[in-house]
């Protein structure tokens, strides 16, 4: 787990001083789990795969993907956060202007962006 522990970490470009400070740790603890000195809790576990999207059973064992892939409600707040901390005006913008449409018109948009962005639209 100690390898994985620092590939998250690097993969987000953090020191691990940034990084214990958003699991609640110190560095040092975060030089032993990635050294191997120690083995994370499972309220840190639990920690680094809440902040960092990580899928559980790949921080545990190393099977299947690293990054957990999120749906619905969950994508949805994890993005909304991402634009709270942007400073793009035009996206700002854009935004605003989705969210204060007519709903009528969302579907137009929607098809507008996913042809825009070459995204296939799933079937319902």
């Amino acid at each position: 787990m100690n390898e994985r522990i620092k590939k998250i970490r690097k993969e987000f470009g953090l020191t691990q001083t940034e990084f214990g400070k958003k699991i609640g740790v110190k560095g040092n603890t975060i030089t032993n789990y990635e050294t191997g000195l120690r083995n994370p809790s499972e309220a840190i576990i639990m920690a680094i795969c809440r902040e960092f999207s990580v899928n559980e059973l790949w921080l545990r064992t190393g099977t299947g993907e690293m990054k957990k892939a999120l749906e619905g409600e969950e994508r949805f707040s994890l993005n909304i956060g991402k634009l709270q901390n942007t400073d793009n005006e035009t996206l700002i913008r854009w935004v605003n202007a989705i969210a204060e449409t007519n709903p009528e018109l969302l579907e137009d948009i929607e098809s507008f962006f996913m042809n825009l962005l070459g995204i296939k639209k799933e079937s319902d």
